[in-house]
């Protein structure tokens, strides 16, 4: 039987993102950053997948982010989220993290994304 392209598209995903989540483990001093796009908003959280804990969170969809940037899908507003990420996480007293961007390329938002967390001092 046929599958049409959007199941397709979403078995290839879980593959990738399967293949990159064998690798990537965090711990509660080095969690693992998950960026998670969607048509609207940009979501990340960090996990400690020894406890299956989050620690923290950011997304576009918060009211105070969607107050200050009007358009939740470009480039600057990608690095703002970082930013938020970034000092959120160092109020917990985290400076490393493992980067996980799922099934999605590095380049574009998300690579705007994780330069902007890196500027704010975390390192991974």
């Amino acid at each position: 039987m046929l599958k049409d392209k959007a199941s397709l598209r979403n078995e290839r995903e879980a593959r990738v993102r399967q293949r990159i989540r064998k690798t990537l483990r965090g711990t509660a001093e080095r969690p693992r950053v998950f960026v998670f796009k969607s048509n609207r908003y940009v979501y990340t959280q960090a996990v400690n997948d020894e406890t299956g804990t989050i620690l923290a969170s950011a997304c576009s969809l918060e009211k105070g982010f969607r107050e200050q940037h009007k358009n939740t899908k470009n480039l600057s507003s990608c690095e703002a989220l970082g930013e938020i990420m970034a000092q959120r996480l160092k109020a917990r007293n985290i400076a490393a993290i493992v980067f996980d961007r799922g099934a999605y390329p590095y380049h574009g938002r998300i690579k705007a994304l994780a330069e902007a967390m890196r500027k704010g001092g975390l390192v991974f």
